[in-house]
C-alpha cells in the first residue's frame, strides 16, 4: 500500500513559489565619506537578514507601526528558504489530546545543558503561539480530522511534540510571513550585505552595507548607510565555516559584524553535524524517513569497489538495520551515542570512511546486508521500537524505495525536483556540518549587549549542547515576536531619524567605511579563494566532530595567523562583488578565530565530549566499541557536568579575544503568576525592563 497523494498536492510542497518583492525605496540623499558617494536610508529599525526568524520580527514590528525595513543579501536564498529534511520539523507545545506541560516542555529544551532555563521556558510558552498565527497566516501544517495537530517524534524529543508540513516548511513558513510583510508596506534591500555596524555613543546608529549592483564612479564599492536607532541581526549561521556542510552556499550569518563592534558571543563550543547530501550537488538532511525506509549504506573506493562497512560496526543484523532506523529521531552526531552500539556509531563509521578516501552512498533499492555470519535482513528481525514504528506507518513493503513511498513520498519528489532519482539511483552522502548551536548572546529579549541590537534566529546563541530537533525554527519565532514587542515597547524604531542624523554620526560613519577599505587591497597575496579554502579546511578537519585536543590548539595558532595577515595584507578583489566576498571572509576567518578560541579555551578546562563533538584523549574514560573490537583512536573524554551548568562567552578585546565563563541563568518552576498582582506591570511596560540599562 503507497500513501496516494495527487501529483498538484506533491508539487505545492515541493515547488514553494515565492512572492514578487515590491519595488524598492530611493535613498533620501547621500553623504560624501572619503572618496564615496555613500547614499542614505532612515529608518526605525533595520532587520538584517529575509529568513523566518528575520521576517517574524519585522512584521510582528510592522503591525505595532514600527518604521522598519528589511536587508537581505539574496531574499529567499538563505537557509530557512532552501534548507530541509525529509518532513522538515517544527517543535511546539503539543496541543493534541490532553496537551502539554510547558515546565516539562522546557525541562526537555533544555536537557542538553549550557542553556539558560528561562530562555527554554519562554520558547516552551510561546511556542503555542508561534504554531497558531503561523496558521492564521496560512501554514499548511495537518491536522487530524477533530482539528488536532498531527505530531510525531523528533531528536531529543522523547514526548512527539514535532510537527511539518513537509520538506519545505520553513521555506513555507519564508513564504507567508514574506506576504504578511509585503502587504503590511515594509519595505524590502536585495543583494544588499549588511557590513559594519555604525555606533555611536555606545549604541548601534545604523548599519553600512555593501550593493555590488549600485556601484559607479561615485561609489566603487557600492556603499549604502541604513541610518537606524534598533538594529535585528537575523542574517543566520555561519554555514561558510565548514567545508563539509549542509547550508545552502553563501550563508555567512553576522557572527564577525558582531564581534567588531563588541558585541559578546556564546556557546561557539556547541554545533550540530549530521548525515546530509553534500554540498556540491543538493544539500539536504538525510533524517526522518529517508533512513528509517532502512536502505542500504555502503562506500566505493578509488577502483570502485564497494565495501559493507556498516557490517564490521555492529553484532547483528538487526543492531544495524535499528541503528540505521534510529538515525531518522537522532539524527545529530552526539559522542555518548557511540556506545554500546549505538546510532552515533553509523556517523563515526561514515566519518571514517570518508577519511580514507571512499565515498559513501544510500541505496532505496536494497534493504541492508546481513552482518558477516549473521542471519539477513528481515522485517521480522528488528527491535521492538523500530518495528512497532513501521508497523504503526504500515511500512512493510518488501525494498526500502516502497517503505520510504509509503510514509514520505515527498522525500523521493524532493530530490526529483533536483535531477537526483533515488527510485533508480543512489544517493552519496557524507557527515556535514549543520547548525551552529551558540551564536550572539541575547536576554529574554533577544537583546544583545550593544544597545539597540537584538539578535534572532540561528544568529542568536540562545541553545545550548543540544536541542529538540525543529526547536530552532520555533525559536526563532518566538524570539523574533519578542525582539519587536520590546522594540515597540521602547519607542524607538516609530518614526525614522531626522536628516540632521548623519552629522551626528559622521565620524562614526567615516570609520566604518575605513575599516571596509582595510580588508580590500589590490595586490595583496591573499585572495577569497584562499583565504575560503583554509578556513574551511582547518574548522572540519580540527574542529569538526572529532577532535583532538592538540589539533584544536594548532588549528587556534593558525586562524590567528591567518587574521594578523589579513590585518597586515588584506584581502585582493577584481570587482565589487568579490569584494562583499572578501570582507565577508575577513569576518568568516574572525569567526573562525572566535570558535577555535572558545573551544580551546573549553578543552584546556578538562571540557568533554558533548553534542557536536568528541574529544579525543588516549586517556578518555570513554571507549567506542565496534564488533571488530575496541575503537582506541576514538576513546574520548566524558562531559563534566558542571560543564553543563555553565556557558563561555566571547568577546572580542582589540586583536584578542577574552574567553569566560557566566552561569545559565536559572528559572523557578515554583514561582507562580497572580493575575491581579502582575497584570498591572503588562499594562505599564514594566515587564519590558526598559530601565534596567
Amino acid at each position: 500500500m503507497t500513501i496516494d497523494v495527487p501529483q498538484s498536492i506533491l508539487d505545492a510542497l515541493t515547488d514553494v513559489a515565492m512572492p514578487r518583492l515590491p519595488p524598492e525605496r530611493r535613498a533620501l540623499g547621500s553623504v560624501a565619506v572619503g572618496d564615496h558617494s555613500v547614499p542614505v536610508h532612515r529608518h526605525g529599525c533595520i532587520v538584517m537578514g529575509s529568513g523566518a526568524a528575520g521576517l517574524r520580527a519585522a512584521v510582528e514590528l510592522g503591525r505595532r507601526g514600527g518604521d522598519v525595513a528589511i536587508l537581505s543579501q539574496s531574499a529567499w536564498g538563505g537557509t530557512s528558504a532552501c534548507s530541509g529534511s525529509d518532513k522538515q520539523t517544527l517543535h511546539t507545545a503539543n496541543t493534541a489530546g490532553r496537551g502539554d506541560d510547558l515546565n516539562a516542555m522546557a525541562r526537555a529544551i533544555r536537557a542538553g545543558g549550557a542553556m539558560d532555563e528561562d530562555t527554554a521556558y519562554i520558547e516552551a510558552a510561546g511556542s503555542g503561539r508561534a504554531l497558531a498565527s503561523l496558521q492564521y497566516l496560512g501554514l499548511p501544517l495537518p491536522q487530524d480530522p477533530l482539528g488536532g495537530t498531527l505530531r510525531y517524534q523528533t531528536d531529543h524529543d522523547e514526548v512527539g511534540r514535532a510537527t511539518s508540513c513537509g520538506p519545505r516548511t520553513s521555506r513555507l513558513m519564508v513564504r507567508v510571513l514574506a506576504e504578511e510583510a509585503i502587504r503590511l508596506g515594509i519595505p524590502f534591500f536585495n543583494h544588499t550585505t549588511g557590513v559594519r555596524l555604525v555606533t555611536n555613543g555606545g549604541r548601534v546608529a545604523g548599519v553600512l552595507a555593501m550593493r555590488p549592483k549600485q556601484a559607479d564612479r561615485a561609489n566603487p564599492l557600492g556603499l549604502a548607510f541604513y541610518r537606524a536607532p534598533v538594529v535585528v541581526l537575523a542574517a543566520g549561521g555561519p554555514g561558510e565555516l565548514y567545508r563539509d556542510s549542509v547550508y545552502p552556499n553563501g550563508c555567512f550569518g553576522s557572527l564577525g559584524m558582531a564581534l567588531e563592534a563588541g558585541i559578546e558571543l556564546v556557546n561557539l563550543t556547541e554545533s550540530q553535524f549530521g548525515i546530509g547530501t553534500r554540498r556540491e550537488g543538493f544539500p539536504w538532511n538525510l533524517s526522518g524517513t529517508y533512513v528509517q525506509a532502512l536502505p542500504h549504506i555502503y562506500s566505493v573506493d578509488a577502483e570502485g569497489r564497494e565495501h559493507h562497512f556498516l557490517g564490521g560496526c555492529y553484532r547483528t543484523t538487526q543492531e544495524l538495520a535499528s541503528n540505521i532506523f534510529r538515525k531518522g529521531y537522532q539524527w545529530p552526531f552526539h559522542a555518548t551515542r557511540m556506545l554500546d552500539f549505538g546510532s552515533s556509531l553509523v556517523d563515526l563509521a561514515i566519518f571514517r570512511e570518508t577519511e580514507a578516501g571512499r565515498r559513501v552512498y544510500m541505496d532505496f533499492n536494497r534493504n541492508p546486508e546481513a552482518v558477516p555470519g549473521d542471519l539477513p535482513f528481515s522485517l521480522d528481525r528488528l527491535d521492538d521500537d523500530v518495528a512497532r514504528y513501521l508497523g504503526t506507518a504500515r511500512a512493510s513493503q518488501a525494498t526500502p524505495i516502497g517503505r520510504l513511498r509509503r510514509m514520505n513520498p515527498l522525500a523521493i519528489e524532493l530530490y526529483r525536483r533536483y535531477k537526483v532519482d533515488i527510485t533508480a539511483e543512489p544517493l552519496e552522502f557524507a557527515v556535514n556540518n549543520q547548525h551552529m548551536n551558540g551564536g550572539i548572546a541575547v536576554d529574554t529579549w533577544a537583546r544583545t549587549s550593544l544597545a539597540g541590537v537584538y539578535a534572532v534566529g540561528e544568529a542568536a546563541g540562545t541553545h545550548g549542547v543540544t536541542r529538540p530537533g525543529g526547536a530552532a525554527l520555533n525559536a526563532g519565532q518566538v524570539f523574533g515576536t519578542r525582539a519587536a514587542e520590546h522594540i515597540a515597547a521602547s519607542g524607538l524604531a516609530r518614526t525614522a531619524p531626522g536628516e540632521d542624523a548623519e552629522a551626528s554620526v559622521a565620524a562614526a560613519l567615516a570609520g566604518a567605511v575605513r575599516a571596509v577599505e582595510s580588508v580590500l587591497r589590490a595586490g595583496s597575496p591573499l585572495d577569497v579563494a584562499g583565504v575560503r579554502a583554509e578556513v574551511q579546511a582547518r574548522m572540519s578537519e580540527k574542529a569538526g566532530m572529532i577532535c583532538q585536543p592538540d589539533a584544536i590548539a594548532g588549528g587556534l595558532s593558525e586562524a590567528r595567523a591567518l587574521n594578523a595577515r589579513i590585518r597586515s595584507e588584506g584581502i585582493a578583489h577584481d570587482r565589487p562583488a568579490e569584494a562583499v566576498r572578501a570582507v565577508q571572509w575577513q569576518q568568516m576567518a574572525l569567526a573562525s578565530e572566535a570558535v577555535l578560541s572558545a573551544l580551546d579555551t573549553f578543552v584546556r578546562a578538562g571540557g568533554g565530549s558533548r553534542g557536536a563533538r568528541a574529544i579525543c584523549d588516549p586517556a578518555g574514560a570513554s571507549l567506542p566499541m565496534s564488533a571488530a573490537g575496541p575503537l582506541e583512536d576514538y576513546r574520548f573524554r566524558p562531559e563534566r557536568p558542571e560543564h553543563g551548568r555553565e556557558q563561555l562567552v566571547v568577546r572580542l578585546d582589540g586583536r584578542a579575544f577574552e574567553v569566560s565563563a557566566r552561569p545559565n541563568r536559572a528559572f523557578d518552576e515554583a514561582a507562580r503568576p497572580f493575575f491581579e498582582r502582575d497584570w498591572p506591570d503588562w499594562l505599564t511596560g514594566r515587564i519590558y525592563g526598559l530601565a534596567d540599562r
